[in-house]
């Protein structure tokens, strides 16, 4: 099996043609071969790799991956090699989401292998100290002893360096903004929550129309700082296509990210559905 390469021209004039023609890009995370080909077949542009995507193909909420149980970009990197890539035809592009925090790697070294695979891209989200909340004390303890937004912002610069697709991801405003003005992404995602949904999805209590806000916000800020870059929505009331339809009305993304939307919610619903109707059969009465 040979798998159809790409590299970082070719991904950004793909992407840029279709915002031209007023079409959204669709970023979508696979944590198995089967989601990331049938994710390809259906149109998206990028499938995402990360050990949240893996951890949720499992059964296990995506911010297990939080967790000290794994060595998440060792994950990513296996099953990224193993089960996606042999699984796609090469139409779509693959995104490696990096944890750039990883305090036994050379983030040079991860990079390199990724493109000797044939992944072109790179994200700072698998996992990101973003996720963590400024006023804590758990964020206090990981930023003194080296986990940083610093280590994520050099690693996007230098996956530009290597001729890489960068896509910047971050929660709030101020790490936003850095990432803008330090990284210089050529793809920005504001993450406005975890996905709420299905049997794992977690619900802030945030409406769609607070989701759109909020994105909108942080997309007329950052488009200052860098006017060029992509921006795409993701997170918290951003679940079913209608709700996609409705963020691409009301602000100014030129595309979405689905994570659990098109992978843990529906297989949960399909498989549940298909197993209980097994599950029901009776022998018939003479």
């Amino acid at each position: 099996m040979i798998v159809k390469h790409t590299n970082r021209t070719a991904i950004l004039a793909k992407l840029r043609k279709k915002v031209e023609a007023n079409i959204p890009i669709l970023i979508a995370s696979a944590g198995s071969g089967l989601v990331a080909s049938l994710l390809e077949k259906a149109g998206a542009d990028c499938v995402n790799t990360f050990s949240g995507a893996r951890l949720r193909a499992n059964g296990m909420g995506t911010m297990s991956m939080m967790w000290p149980i794994l060595d998440s970009n060792r994950q990513t990197l296996d099953y990224t090699r193993e089960d996606i890539m042999p699984a796609i035809k090469g139409d779509t592009f693959i995104c490696a989401c990096l944890n750039a925090n990883d305090p036994l790697k050379d983030m040079r070294m991860v990079l390199n292998e990724c493109k000797a695979m044939g992944v072109y891209s790179a994200s700072n989200i698998g996992p990101s100290i973003s996720y963590v909340d400024k006023d804590s004390e758990i964020y206090r303890v990981l930023t003194k002893s080296g986990i940083t937004l610093d280590n994520e912002i050099e690693m996007l610069k230098l996956a530009k360096e290597m001729d890489m697709v960068s896509i910047g991801l971050a929660f709030d405003m101020e790490d936003s903004i850095r990432i803008m003005e330090e990284a210089q992404p050529d793809i920005f995602c504001f993450h406005a929550g975890t996905t709420k949904g299905g049997l794992k999805g977690y619900d802030s209590g945030e409406t769609l129309e607070q989701t759109a806000a909020r994105t909108e916000e942080a997309y007329q800020i950052l488009r200052k700082i860098k006017p060029d870059v992509l921006m795409i929505a993701h997170g918290a009331g951003l679940v079913y296509p209608k709700d996609g339809q409705y963020i691409i009305d009301n602000t100014s993304c030129d595309g979405i990210w689905t994570g659990s939307s098109t992978e843990r919610i529906p297989i949960e619903k399909a498989v549940y559905a298909a197993a209980k109707e097994f599950a029901d059969l009776r022998r018939q009465t003479k």
